[in-house]
């Protein structure tokens, strides 16, 4: 795999990406979309540290008045956006601040498959993250074309 050297600079995050994440995400039954708020940024310093080519990246939307009352429920900004992308397709969201509201949120408006996996920050993506989203992916009703929008 191919070393990235990160400049004294850069971002302190980059810090804490794993490498081994790269060929993991690859082998997963989907099509990976970027959905953080790197955005295009993401292709050009995340992918190339795990070694990912140029991925689609979820486009977010500028704030409108339904985000502070989302936010105030306890909706995840990213929730609706997600939803809106996906257009009714099956999709898996991972990403470190989901909740039971946005699951909830998602059941109600969405109607394809979805599965929203929370991660613990701490951990980032683990062996058995990876394990419960090849297995979501690969039922009957994941067999559709699926994007999997990283964090």
């Amino acid at each position: 795999m191919r070393q990235v050297s990160l400049r004294a600079d850069a971002n302190p995050l980059l810090t804490r990406i794993n490498p081994e994440h790269g060929p993991k995400l690859a082998a997963l039954p989907c099509e990976v979309v970027w959905a953080t708020t790197w955005m295009d940024d993401a292709n050009e310093c995340i992918a190339p540290l795990i070694g990912l080519r140029q991925l689609a990246v979820v486009v977010w939307p500028e704030p409108v008045d339904t985000d502070e009352q989302d936010e105030r429920d306890g909706l995840h900004w990213k929730t609706r956006a997600l939803v809106e992308w996906a257009a009714g397709r099956p999709f898996v969201w991972v990403d470190d601040e989901i909740t039971d509201t946005d699951r909830a949120w998602v059941a109600a408006h969405h109607s394809g498959h979805a599965l929203l996996h929370r991660v613990d920050a701490r951990l980032g993506m683990t062996d058995s993250d990876y394990a419960a989203l090849d297995l979501w992916l690969r039922q009957p009703s994941g067999s559709e074309e699926i994007g999997q929008p990283a964090r």
